[in-house]
């Protein structure tokens, strides 16, 4: 049987790029210590690509490539819409300074990653792994498939819109608007702070959360929460499904449509049977 050969990759360090499509379509690179000024798509339709210490400061980087690694690198506010259209991209110890990053991309892992201008970051991408990320901006990760999280820091509104399958741990999300319209999303030992958190998502679980929200959990089908607690929470669980157990007081519940709720202390509870049946809701309280 014949032994497979490794192919040797072409080193390319310390140099400056500019130019539109500087290295196109290149294959077996490593670039180290590098500069691609301004000058778009450089890198388009490249495969088999490693980027250590390299400067990004023109549009469009890295379209259309497929099997990247990029380490110890800086994409500067001008290289906006960085990665799309991609696939195999993984991104590690970088700061990321332009907006509209991650569009349609196909098995992207981001570790030890910030992103300070993240506004339209991460959409439509699907198996993605976000390891130690911190992100700044609005519409982070929408409609996103097969997502998992460790360790997220995100400070922007609309996350997570019409995501499906995500799971995250360790994470504090300070986002108005999150997870709405998404699908089988579970969120465990985090803090998520921000009105309107989940409306109209389908199966969301959170497990050891803690939660601030107003008008928080509603037109949800269910939801699932496990050892929660809700910190200045009013007006939750309208036409929602319910099934919470959570470790505090609940300063407002309304009008949900079904299931169990748990907590030790309901401060203002409305079932009104103008809109929903209270018999379908069964509410325990104990200290």
């Amino acid at each position: 049987m014949q032994e497979s050969k490794t192919i040797q990759k072409q080193k390319i360090v310390q140099q400056h790029f500019e130019g539109e499509r500087a290295l196109f379509a290149s294959q077996n690179l490593t670039v180290i210590d590098s500069v691609f000024g301004e000058g778009e798509s450089p890198l388009k339709e490249s495969r088999d690509i490693d980027l250590v210490g390299c400067l990004f400061r023109w549009k469009y980087p890295l379209w259309y490539c497929e099997n990247v690694t990029v380490r110890n690198s800086v994409w500067f506010e001008m290289a906006r819409a960085g990665v799309w259209y991609s696939r195999g991209v993984s991104i590690s110890d970088s700061q990321i300074e332009a907006p509209k990053n991650f569009r349609r991309c196909d098995g992207l892992s981001l570790t030890d990653v910030t992103l300070t201008n993240a506004q339209e970051t991460l959409w439509s991408c699907r198996n993605v792994s976000l390891k130690n990320v911190t992100a700044r901006g609005d519409y982070f990760a929408m409609n996103c498939e097969n997502v998992e999280v460790d360790g997220l820091i995100l400070h922007g509104n609309y996350s997570f819109d019409g995501a499906k399958n995500v799971t995250i741990r360790n994470s504090r999300l300070l986002t108005k608007d999150a997870f709405w319209n998404s699908e089988n999303v579970t969120v465990c030992d985090s803090v998520i702070c921000g009105e309107y958190l989940g409306w109209n998502a389908k199966n969301l679980t959170l497990v050891n959360c803690t939660v601030e929200s107003l008008q928080g959990m509603c037109y949800i089908e269910n939801l699932v929460m496990r050892d929660c607690k809700l910190i200045e929470t009013t007006r939750a669980f309208e036409y929602s499904s319910v099934d919470a157990s959570i470790a505090s007081r609940i300063d407002g519940v309304f009008n949900p449509s079904s299931g169990v709720i748990r907590a030790k202390e309901i401060g203002e509870l409305v079932l009104d049977p103008a809109f929903v049946d209270p018999q379908k809701t069964e509410i325990v309280c104990a200290p």
